[in-house]
């Protein structure tokens, strides 16, 4: 009967997704509705069955949340599961901090006997899943507030996380690889202490942990005359810089990136400090798709990286709820195969559906909005010679994708994990470090992760507003 069950409303990402809007439309990843085994819808952060009270997580191999049923076999340990209807499968542990204000549904391999050896925790801190293990700093949890903005800060990386694992975008943690391994430090503003801005060095994303508080996100929107401001955009931009150093500054792709986004030698100190004593130039919304992404190379890059995942989950998750914006009133004109960057590519037509797509979706959401008294769920008119920058984009995530096969699991990595790195000083995003001490206090049981205590250190130039 289990069997049976999770065959007809489970299966896996793959089955739920050949069978929704997203792969008609030609979104390019996979499905987000997922479904217990008693038929309710489920969501990306459940951990349980409101219905049926099943326990639910986040597994990688499956990427998505499933429905998991205690391991039956002998040697199993204590409180492991299996995928609920998969008896005999894979076994998994609760990640460490599902108790913890972080409220963590993903699953941590517990490789048995037998078990295919790429099943395994390596690149995992001990009794940590993979998003859990790349973050290495959070703000300090004796401040009472600083749990809440912890979880909504985890809940986003969590969200970004999950769709790059169905990209196929490598996720190395610094404990596989200490050198280009992907870091996250969640610091708060002190006073008499430098500002704490969110940027990127090397695989380290630092985040100003006030940011997850809506009001002053909401201020800080406000006051920079930005349309969009959300924990998950700045993830998403953060992000877009580590892929470049990852997918694009050692490869092939750069002399195609020069042409279409500018030169990144282009002194990045000095272009900020224009952007942002001079304002963007003239004709910004003609060929950018933000003010931002004009002040520099860099930041055109990761501007439309972001959009780029913000447009695919969307598309994703609309249609695979069967959200039909094809009867939709247009406010604006389709895009036409000569706006691409390659349109005699082979995947150059998918890509043109997408994209359309993603036009008619924002019309239908920007009217729910409307009619809410909301702003605009999508305040952003794409100009055409962004058209090509994408589809760029696109190209760079396909070419991974299809090199490395299916998206994988847990990173290869080696078999002893790494002592969390100290939290070092404070850095510029592209320029050299300088040297003050932090004082980080340790939480009370193993963990990946340090408490930053009253420390803050300032990025000098950010990458994200």
């Amino acid at each position: 009967m289990e069997q049976t069950l999770q065959s007809q409303s489970v299966g896996t990402a793959r089955e739920q997704s050949s069978h929704s809007l997203a792969v008609d439309l030609k979104a390019p990843t996979l499905s987000r509705a997922y479904q217990c085994q008693c038929g309710r819808p489920i969501f990306l952060g459940n951990s349980e069955c409101l219905a049926c009270h099943t326990p639910l997580g986040y597994v990688v191999e499956s990427l998505g949340v499933v429905p998991l049923a205690p391991a039956a076999f002998p040697d199993a340990e204590a409180a492991s599961y299996t995928v609920f209807g998969d008896t005999n499968g894979k076994a998994y542990r609760r990640c460490a901090n599902l108790m913890t204000a972080a409220s963590c549904n993903w699953m941590v391999p517990a490789p048995r006997q037998g078990d295919d050896a790429s099943f395994n925790t390596n690149g995992l801190a001990t009794g940590y899943c993979l998003s859990c293990s790349v973050t290495r700093t959070i703000p300090d949890l004796s401040v009472e507030t600083n749990g809440v903005l912890w979880r909504k800060l985890e809940q986003s990386k969590r969200r970004v996380i999950s769709q790059l694992l169905a990209l196929g975008l490598p996720v190395v943690s610094r404990h596989a690889d200490p050198v280009h391994g992907l870091a996250f430090d969640f610091l708060s503003n002190m006073p008499g202490a430098p500002h704490v801005l969110t940027g990127h060095e090397e695989g380290v994303i630092t985040l100003n942990a006030e940011e997850a508080e809506d009001a002053v996100r909401e201020r800080i929107r406000a006051e920079m005359r930005e349309p969009y401001r959300t924990l998950v955009g700045h993830f998403r931009h953060e992000i877009g810089h580590y892929y470049w150093d990852l997918l694009v500054h050692p490869t092939h792709w750069l002399e195609d990136y020069r042409s279409l986004f500018g030169d990144e030698r282009a002194d990045y100190s000095t272009a900020l400090k224009t952007h942002y004593e001079q304002g963007p130039v003239a004709d910004w919304r003609n060929r950018y798709v933000t003010s931002y992404a004009s002040s520099h190379a860099w930041e055109d890059w990761a501007e439309t990286w972001a959009h780029y995942l913000h447009m695919a989950d969307t598309a994703d998750t609309a249609m695979s709820f069967g959200v039909d914006a094809t009867r939709a009133e247009l406010a604006s004109d389709l895009f036409e195969p000569a706006d691409l960057w390659q349109p005699d590519h082979p995947d150059a037509m998918k890509f043109l559906d997408f994209l359309n797509g993603w036009v008619r979706l924002t019309n239908v959401l920007n009217e729910l909005s409307r009619s809410m008294g909301q702003p605009d769920y999508y305040p952003f008119v794409l100009p055409r010679a962004t058209v090509g920058k994408l589809q760029f984009i696109h190209q760079v995530i396909a070419d991974q994708r299809y090199r490395v096969g299916a998206p994988s699991p847990a990173p290869e990595a080696m078999s002893d994990p790494l002592p969390v790195p100290p939290i070092m000083g404070p850095t510029t995003s592209r320029g050299t470090s300088t040297s003050r001490p932090s004082q980080p206090m340790p939480l009370q049981m193993p963990q990946p992760i340090q408490q930053a205590q009253g420390f803050a250190y300032d990025h000098g130039f950010f990458s994200r507003r």
